[in-house]
């Protein structure tokens, strides 16, 4: 039987999908990855630095699949920073709730307001500041090595 390129092109998807189910099942039988869970936000114990900016850890751990993982819920008063300016290996997802946050990457300025989403990539110099007259509340999604 011959196939013509049309057809193989067909079954590629099937054949990919076949393939990359068994190592995502295997992963999950790991026992150093981290748990199902839910976190209450009020539960989450807050560190407080010394320019009042609040952090929550939730996350942080190996996924089942083997990436590094850390989230944590950050309260930044108004015209503060957490840090300078900076850069890591891993990258960086920003989740606004609250408030209005700058966001720097390499000298370019974005404006995340409530519901808004920010990325970083590895390596690539990033800072936050909020810009805002109230306290800026948002989620940080760290992924990749040096995340846990």
């Amino acid at each position: 039987m011959t196939m013509t390129r049309r057809e193989m092109c067909l079954l590629l998807p099937a054949a990919a999908l076949s393939g990359a189910a068994a190592p995502v099942a295997v992963a999950g039988e790991q026992d150093n990855s981290l748990p199902s869970c839910g976190y209450s936000f009020e539960k989450l114990p807050v560190k407080t630095a010394p320019s009042g900016v609040q952090t929550r850890e939730a996350i942080k751990g190996k996924l089942a699949t083997g990436e590094s993982i850390e989230t944590h819920a950050t309260t930044l008063p108004p015209g503060a920073m957490p840090h300078p300016p900076h850069h890591h290996v891993h990258s960086e997802m920003f989740l606004m709730r609250e408030g209005t946050l700058e966001l720097t990457v390499n000298g370019k300025s974005y404006r995340l307001e409530p519901g808004g989403v920010g990325f970083v990539r590895s390596n690539e110099e990033h800072g936050v500041k909020n810009v805002g007259t109230t306290p800026a509340n948002y989620f940080v999604v760290e992924m990749g090595p040096g995340a846990s």
